[in-house]
């Protein structure tokens, strides 16, 4: 059983997931709801509840590094069951952002995934499945991942080689960018476009 060490907590990422979720991980007591009823379980390093302990305990570099993080589907079982009402699955979800921004990637396949598909929508205002294959493989380096599927899959003309761009990209890379950008500044993505523009505009200055 691995020893967590209480005299080395980081009050700071405490106050900073409960911050970004808008959650107090305080009230959680270790019922076990969560876990019991996660769908994902099986594939993760530590438990839903186990996570929110060791984010109660300030435990940041295990809780950021661990690959539960990134496995949560955001299915929000773990929400519904809470009998605390705590929204589990936005701390979940604050925990990954977190994580982005330091640059912490527990599962790293999930996580290329991730930025396959956001770089794919930004490039062409909405997901492309051959492009975001490609990425995938580019950021993986597992090149030759899936290509014995080709020959059976695109004949049937389900996956267009050439992506098919939306009018309004410009606007979906905005967004995008936005959110990027906050990955360094939380801030800028609560506050929205006006001062995500504002922001940059100084930058220019």
């Amino acid at each position: 059983m691995e020893t967590v060490c209480l005299n080395k907590s980081d009050d700071a990422f405490v106050k900073a997931v409960e911050a970004e979720s808008g959650q107090r991980v305080s009230r959680c007591y270790q019922c076990g709801n969560c876990t019991a009823g996660c769908p994902m379980f099986f594939t993760f390093d530590y438990s839903v509840s186990r996570i929110m302990r060791l984010i109660q305990a300030g435990q940041k570099e295990q809780v950021l590094s661990s690959a539960a993080v990134w496995l949560c589907a955001g299915c929000e079982t773990c929400t519904q069951r809470c009998p605390n009402e705590i929204d589990v699955a936005g701390v979940m979800d604050a925990c990954r952002h977190i994580a982005r921004r330091e640059k912490k990637f527990g599962a790293r396949p999930v996580s290329a995934f991730f930025k396959a598909f956001m770089d794919s929508v930004r490039f062409n205002g909405r997901s492309h499945e051959v492009g975001t294959m490609v990425l995938y493989m580019l950021y993986t380096g597992r090149v030759w991942t899936d290509v014995e599927l080709a020959p059976k899959i695109l004949p049937k003309g389900k996956m267009p080689l050439l992506p098919h761009r939306i009018a309004g990209r410009k606007e979906v890379a905005e967004i995008i960018n936005r959110f990027n950008q906050g990955l360094s500044d939380p801030d800028l993505v609560r506050a929205g476009p006006a001062t995500h523009d504002a922001s940059a505009k100084e930058a220019v200055s």
